[in-house]
């Protein structure tokens, strides 16, 4: 059974966005300052930024993002860090690609 959060995740242009430039954050983001790229994820400001959204609306697809299970905040500073879940990733593809 498609888990609803899941549906509501990937029901969105701008959430299917950030998981693809999520997905090699070094070819899509800018150095940071604080908090690596690819070990701790991409600062939400750089996120909105590249969306052309607000922060609080990039919020509320970061969270859509987080309660699917897609995605993971890190906190460094008074900043928020996001990364893929690849092993969530992996297990999604795999139950989207199997039977209906």
């Amino acid at each position: 059974m498609l888990d609803v959060e899941l549906a509501k995740a990937l029901a969105n242009d701008k959430r299917v966005l950030i998981l693809g430039w999520l997905r090699d954050p070094e070819a899509h983001f800018p150095p940071q300052r604080d908090g690596d790229l690819v070990e701790d994820g991409v600062c939400s400001l750089f996120i909105a930024e590249k969306l052309g959204i607000s922060q609080p609306s990039c919020g509320e697809h970061l969270k859509v993002l987080s309660r699917a299970g897609l995605v993971r905040g890190k906190k460094i500073k008074q900043w928020v860090f996001y990364k893929r879940d690849e092993e969530r990733i992996a297990s999604v593809k795999e139950q989207l690609s199997g039977e209906w």
